[in-house]
């Protein structure tokens, strides 16, 4: 390649600049002056040499550099210039360089710019092994001074040093790590202490990230001033980080402290609600809310020990109490609720305060009061056990109004809130059908929160930089998934026996009024209700929180009420269109192919995916995935055993399964027959003599089908002992009192009859194979009139001595009469009529 003259000027001007700017330490614009030169001259010397140059010194002191400009010229830029290269190429940097910038960063204390400062430091811990090596060395030689030292520099630092004592590779022996690791712990434990709260969680992050990889030699360190530090920092006036590290850490240790620590646990939170004072209090109530989700059962205990609700029910309803009290108690209660006899003992004693504060409180408070009274009372049909003359105060239905001014007004706490209150709420009929009528609600309920951003990541912390999901996000999406899935729940189906079963259970509950279900919950209303969900984009929403929350996903909980949701929404035949086009087939694929989901919960989208293909066209569907929509739909033949004599199988999935397998084997594009037969034609062989009708008939349509396929047309035609005796059920088939069941059998047989001698054969070897084709003809259903006629026709136009055999046989049977009368009695079908004329040209 040749450059003019002006080019190879140009380019040695440019290269001459760029490194005047790499020297002077500006990197960025030395760069790009030195990628303009190459675009115009890529051969010369003078821009191969510059470049050469220049990435040398990247490799070699470039950060160093950068560094010395942040620390001895308070340059900002240089700093983030530095950090953007670290994290970038940090594990491309050598140990010298590393160690040097490590040792420079933290000599100068007096920078402006301490958040960049804390970055480089994590920054180098988190990506140079050397640095890493350097620091290992530095706290086995000298501890304290070297854990102060990068302890102040920041949170990131801080988290830094975890990193390091938890990276073997740093280490000369593994021993000498598990030391300085239980050194490093108490030192954390120590600031803890030192700081009293920790307002800024960064010894907490510390003492969870070893907790969580070493609790087993770890947590004999804490003592019961640390642990009680420990649990101080669960205080619901911290930050959300700090109490998010301090759960994180209390969870694992709780977990191998075993009773030990549940006694630890118990003692603190009655001492301090003994002092009465409001930190106290507020501190004990946070610990008991942060904990129950924990160890449910200690909590419990504790909260239900003798007295402790009804005093605490009087504490609260005194007017002296501060608002941080009343918050911190609020919490306590609403984790509470995860326990049956914990909601049983709010409900007895604590609704007079939940009444007070929904009237009279504000904003977070007053909603979080209207949750808890959501969950008590929507768990409770019978009403027993509830302050007489005061439960009545306030309904469930009462507050919804509430919530729907907090979801479409409040903050982001106050949406979390409405959204948990509306997925009691919605447990109610009359509830259900307020949200679903209402299409602002719904409308916001579905779109509350902006999918795309509420799946970013949190904070970066040097734990190694990790990033997760923002929990409160993935909270709002299952509050939403729940309120949808109670909205187009279906009741269940009973036979007569269940019914009668339940009846007598309530009965001996003496509670017979559990039997009635609400006239609001019945198929109609719920059709109802479904379609308006459906036209409000509650497939796009579904498929976008999918998406959105990659790449960890969504919980299998969640995935779980998902398929629920399509299931109830694919039920009605008018909707499947619109959820095809709306994305739902492909939402539905990716749940079923997630590892994670247990076998019921893909049967659920299994048995949704196959609603769908009854009614659409299988070509709409696209066929480019890992697991093919047929594998799926074939999953629902394997039923499961019932849970108990009095839970039968549920038959619905698989009927459902058959119809959707029938659709896809009409297409020959798809070659879905081929798969079918290879992989589930002895359960459909074992189908077709179902005591269950509809199960029969539905196989015998998809044997009909599989007729078009040849593999299919095999099974019933190679000649084998296993084909005569499919072709002996089919004929069966062929007289059975369901019409639909004749129709399938009956046109199974015309495509056999058409193509083998040896069906034919086997037909007229038959006691009443013959006399079951010709009562077809005569069958009051034109389709099955049809069918029997084109059999005839194939039968009696068979060459050589089978079709001979066939004529013989017919008219003996007196088949010219019949076909005949056929003539006369159907005379306005015109196929019928030259099917007939045709095998009556062949008797005669």
């Amino acid at each position: 390649m040749t450059c003019s003259t002006g080019n190879n000027d140009r380019a040695a001007l440019l290269t001459q600049q760029a490194l005047s700017l790499v020297e002077a330490g500006n990197l960025e614009d030395g760069a790009r002056s030195l990628r303009e030169a190459i675009s115009l001259a890529p051969d010369n010397h003078q821009v191969k040499a510059a470049f050469v140059k220049i990435q040398a010194d990247n490799t070699v002191d470039g950060v160093l550099k950068l560094c010395k400009r942040f620390t001895e010229d308070n340059d900002s830029k240089a700093g983030n210039e530095a950090v953007s290269y670290i994290t970038t190429r940090g594990s491309q940097i050598s140990k010298s360089i590393a160690v040097q910038c490590l040792q420079l960063l933290i000599k100068r204390e007096n920078v402006q710019d301490k958040g960049v400062r804390d970055s480089l430091v994590a920054g180098l811990l988190s990506y140079s092994s050397g640095a890493r090596e350097h620091l290992a060395k530095q706290l086995q030689d000298f501890v304290t001074r070297s854990f102060n030292e990068i302890y102040e520099v920041g949170d990131g630092s801080a988290a830094g040093l975890a990193a390091v004592v938890l990276d073997p590779a740093a280490w000369s022996t593994g021993n000498l790590r598990d030391i300085r690791e239980q050194d490093v712990f108490r030192l954390f434990l120590a600031k803890l202490l030192e700081s009293g709260n920790d307002h800024n969680g960064r010894a907490m992050k510390g003492i969870a990230r070893l907790l969580t990889t070493g609790a087993a030699k770890l947590y004999d360190i804490i003592d019961e001033d640390s642990l009680d530090a420990m649990l101080a920092s669960l205080d619901n006036r911290l930050s959300l980080d700090a109490r998010s590290q301090a759960t994180l850490a209390i969870a694992k240790y709780l977990e191998v402290s075993k009773e030990t620590g549940q006694e630890q646990l118990s003692r603190f939170i009655t001492t301090r609600i003994g002092k009465h004072t409001s930190d106290d209090l507020i501190v004990a109530f946070s610990t008991a809310a942060a904990v129950f989700p924990l160890v449910p059962s200690i909590a419990s205990s504790l909260f239900l020990s003798e007295g402790f609700v009804p005093s605490l029910a009087a504490l609260l309803e005194k007017e002296t109490k501060s608002q941080n009290v009343e918050q911190a108690a609020l919490d306590m209660l609403s984790a509470a609720c995860i326990d049956g006899g914990c909601r049983e003992a709010i409900r007895k004693h604590c609704l007079r305060w939940l009444h007070l504060i929904i009237k009279t409180g504000r904003n977070q408070r007053q909603g979080q009061a209207a949750v808890i009274l959501a969950k008590v009372k929507s768990t409770n049909a019978s009403g027993k056990g509830s302050q007489p003359g005061k439960e009545s105060e306030i309904d469930i239905a009462d507050v919804v109004p509430m919530f729907q001014t907090m979801l479409l007004n409040g903050g982001d706490i106050d949406k979390k809130n409405s959204i948990e209150g509306l997925a009691y709420a919605s447990m109610q009929a009359k509830v259900k059908e307020e949200i679903a009528i209402n299409r602002g609600l719904l409308n916001r309920l579905i779109h509350v929160q902006d999918v795309s951003s509420s799946a970013r990541s949190l904070s970066t912390q040097l734990g190694g930089f990790q990033s997760g999901q923002d929990p409160t996000a993935m909270s709002v999406a299952f509050g939403t998934l729940t309120i949808l899935d109670n909205l187009t729940r279906y009741l269940p189906q009973l036979s007569e026996q269940q019914k009668r079963m339940s009846q007598l259970k309530a009965y001996a509950n003496s509670a017979p009024g559990t039997t009635q279900s609400d006239p609001l919950d019945d198929n109609d209303h719920v059709s109802d209700r479904c379609e308006l969900v459906l036209k409000a984009n509650i497939i796009p929403y579904m498929v976008n929180l999918e998406k959105s929350l990659k790449p960890k996903g969504l919980s299998p909980s969640s995935l779980a009420i998902m398929a629920r949701i399509l299931l109830s929404l694919s039920r009605t035949p008018r909707n499947r269109g619109l959820l095809v086009q709306q994305g739902a087939v492909t939402l539905v694929r990716s749940i079923y192919e997630t590892k994670s989901l247990e076998r019921q919960e893909k049967r659920l989208a299994a048995h949704a995916l196959a609603r769908i293909l009854i009614s659409v066209d299988p070509q709409l569907v696209v066929k480019d995935r890992t697991v093919s929509i047929v594998d799926m739909v074939l999953s629902l033949l394997n039923t499961p055993e019932a849970d108990s004599s009095e839970s039968p199988k549920d038959l619905l999935p698989e009927f459902e399964g058959l119809l959707a397998l029938t659709n896809l084997a009409s297409d020959p594009l798809m070659d879905a027959g081929t798969q079918i037969v290879k992989s589930v034609f002895d359960k459909i062989e074992d189908l077709l003599l179902s005591s269950t009708p509809l199960l029969q008939r539905a196989a015998t349509e998809l044997l009909c089908n599989l007729m078009t396929c040849p593999l299919g047309l095999q099974k019933l035609a190679d000649g084998s002992q296993a084909a005569s005796r499919r072709l002996h059920i089919v004929l069966a088939l062929a007289d059975a009192d369901d019409v639909a069941t004749r129709q399938a059998a009956a046109g199974a047989l015309a495509m056999l009859t058409e193509w083998f001698e040896v069906v034919v054969k086997a037909i007229l070897d038959r006691e009443r194979g013959l006399k079951i084709l010709l009562t077809l003809c005569e069958d009051d259903d034109k389709g099955c009139a049809h069918r029997g006629v084109v059999c005839i026709q194939n039968m009696v136009t068979t060459e050589g001595v089978i079709g001979k055999r066939a004529c013989e046989d017919i008219r003996t049977l007196e088949g010219v009469a019949i076909l005949r009368m056929v003539l006369v009695t159907c005379k306005s079908d015109r196929a019928i009529v030259e099917s007939s004329m045709k095998a009556l040209e062949a008797l005669t």
